[in-house]
């Protein structure tokens, strides 16, 4: 059975990232994509790698009815245009963070408020190893944030195995690409501003800690750098458990965890120049990598993940979540392995 799709919001970095996705995948059929600022171009136009579809971005006041439509609109808009977007399609993926949060309490602390709450019970956590038995026939489905999706990746199998309780420390620290920022990042995203920096910009107070206290039920120490990349977030965890833990604890623990998933691998300190998890190793593929490390000199677990912040972080999730909650296998769609060697993400 092929499924027809639309993206909203298609001539922006993960709108591309979801056209590229969609238009390989062998049980969607890509039949609309959006754009305000690029009506009646070709959506080669904004995507020179998709220069061979000759589809057009239409209006987004214009919405084919379709099975499924993907929103990689500004935070903020898709609460707006919900019903539209419902009307429009069975399901639909929100590619931003409207629909993340469970209450309207969480908006008001950390966005702007929300002015649809009464849809947050509704809506579906995207990220298939945490809420895959949630999905499965969801009509309403938020993709995480880049951030906290590498956070929770990595922290996760030491909350399943009780290796934490949430009691203890957890200090995270995130290093992310430009392409963080969107197609309008402004001055600071700038190539003569962004080049060479390891710059924090978000020191305290992220937006994404809300989703890693809501998923993991613990309070992080958490801070995001822009670093000269384009693609990729790395998140180094430093935690500091009240027990003792053992490597072979903690192999148990991620091999339990991630064992069976399809883009997870586990990556802790083996062989050759690639020894832990790297966001230049991950680039263009819906795969995260999660590795780890003791510090017995003072009991710490040094706790390393990465991710395509464009895809595992945003357009992959959503698709990969789209499979889930459709019947399709999983991984269609997603199986590109990245390149190697490859330049700067």
């Amino acid at each position: 059975m092929t499924y027809s799709a639309s993206v909203v919001g298609g001539s922006g970095f993960t709108g591309g990232e979801l056209l590229r996705i969609l238009d390989g995948h062998p049980e969607f059929e890509l039949a609309q994509a959006t754009s305000r600022s690029k009506e009646n171009k070709t959506i080669g136009h904004s995507h020179p790698n998709l220069r061979h579809s000759d589809l057009r971005f239409s209006s987004p006041e214009d919405l084919e009815s379709v099975d499924v439509l993907f929103a990689a609109t500004p935070h903020g808009v898709s609460m707006e245009q919900i019903d539209a977007f419902q009307e429009a399609a069975g399901t639909v993926v929100d590619l931003s963070a409207d629909f993340r949060l469970d209450s309207e309490a969480q908006y008001d602390e950390w966005y702007d408020g929300h002015t649809r709450p009464e849809l947050l019970e509704q809506s579906e956590y995207a990220l298939p190893e945490l809420n895959r038995d949630n999905l499965a026939g969801a009509d309403l489905i938020a993709s995480g944030g880049c951030n906290a999706t590498a956070t929770i990746l990595g922290l996760l199998p030491l909350f399943e195995a009780d290796i934490l309780s949430g009691n203890e420390q957890v200090v995270v620290d995130v290093k992310v690409g430009s392409s963080e920022g969107g197609a309008g990042g402004g001055e600071a995203s700038s190539h003569p501003e962004r080049s060479g920096v390891v710059r924090p910009y978000a020191p305290t107070g992220h937006r994404h800690e809300a989703e890693i206290q809501q998923f993991l039920g613990i309070d992080v120490s958490f801070t995001v750098h822009a670093v000269d990349m384009i693609r990729g977030a790395s998140a180094t965890c430093h935690v500091f458990p009240e027990g003792p833990v053992s490597k072979g604890d903690l192999w148990g623990a991620y091999r339990g965890e991630y064992e069976d998933e399809p883009f997870v691998e586990l990556v802790a300190g083996g062989g050759g120049v690639y020894r832990y998890p790297e966001p230049k190793s991950v680039a263009g593929t819906n795969r995260a990598e999660v590795g780890f490390e003791l510090d017995p000199g003072n009991k710490r677990l040094v706790v390393f993940s990465a991710i395509d912040n464009m895809m595992k972080g945003s357009a992959g999730q959503a698709v990969h979540a789209a499979n889930v909650a459709l019947g399709i296998e999983e991984t269609a769609g997603l199986e590109f392995q990245g390149l190697h060697p490859v330049g700067a993400p």
